[in-house]
């Protein structure tokens, strides 16, 4: 395997898996179809080429579903509502289209919808390839994307630091020893660990392999699998389809003195971390 890393921070991200018209959820973090989306985007693949089930499985965007994803939870950030109005206020001839190809009429043009962010979120993502070129690419793409990227939905940019770590021969184990993005607890000794969540769309051993040598002993939880309907088999502009797949998550223990704050002190902990990447983002 090959590949790199991910920050996905920003004020607010939006990962949604049920949404639909007036009610967009987000999940509580990064989903499959959106970080397939987001390579998507840097790479340029238009909606029409999005399509992963056709014949030709030697496309691009077929390809990126091969991508394996493992998501660390820095910091889970706090989920808001936003109680949103569209349409109102407007002639008729500039209300909300109707389905019959008409107008709604200004006495009921205002459609409300409610939508779902997570605020002052901070996730790593490791993405695995077993296509070494195509790893390369996705992270070129990253770093100069073709269209602008977003965590999710697109007012939701990310913020500066996006591409993490480059050319990583194991990018899913570099989630044990890369700083994290959070402050460490005030009640823990310099000595002692954090709980950290990893969600993957692989299985994750139940224990920190042996031969790591952040391990410290400690026993994960249980390995809990649960279902998500995020694998994208289309995302064309009028005909998005998703297929349900398992997701793998687990609490891990990782040494405290990982957690390097925030802002000037957390970029500092990477730059030594990576002393090789440079400016990655």
């Amino acid at each position: 395997m090959t590949g790199f890393l991910l920050h996905l921070a920003a004020p607010l991200q939006s990962w949604g898996e049920h949404s639909a018209f007036t009610h967009r959820d987000t999940a509580t973090h990064p989903t499959r179809s959106g970080l397939i989306g987001l390579l998507a985007s840097a790479l340029g693949i238009p909606r029409a080429e999005a399509v992963a089930d056709g014949a030709d499985h030697k496309a691009l965007f077929a390809r990126l579903t091969q991508v394996s994803f493992t998501v660390r939870v820095d910091r889970p950030g706090t989920v808001i509502g936003d109680f949103h109005t569209v349409g109102g206020g407007y002639p008729q001839h500039l209300t909300v289209p109707t389905a019959k190809g008409g107008r709604r009429s200004p006495d009921a043009a205002t459609i409300v919808s409610t939508r779902y962010y997570l605020s002052d979120a901070v996730f790593t993502v490791a993405a695995d390839f077993t296509d070494g070129g195509l790893a390369r690419r996705c992270a070129d793409a990253v770093a100069a994307p073709r269209w602008p990227l977003h965590l999710g939905r697109r007012s939701c940019p990310p913020g500066p630091l996006l591409l993490l770590a480059t050319d990583l021969d194991d990018p899913a184990a570099e989630l044990s020893r890369t700083p994290l993005a959070r402050r460490p607890p005030m009640t823990t000794p310099p000595s002692g660990t954090v709980d950290v969540r990893f969600i993957s769309d692989q299985p994750l051993p139940a224990y920190p392999h042996p031969a790591d040598p952040v391990a410290l002993g400690g026993p994960s939880t249980p390995v809990v699998v649960t279902v998500l309907n995020d694998e994208p088999v289309r995302l064309t502009a009028r005909d998005r389809v998703h297929r349900a797949r398992s997701a793998h998550s687990t609490t891990r223990p990782l040494p405290v003195d990982l957690c390097k704050g925030y802002g000037t002190a957390y970029l500092d902990a990477i730059a030594d971390h990576f002393p090789s990447q440079g400016a990655t983002s």
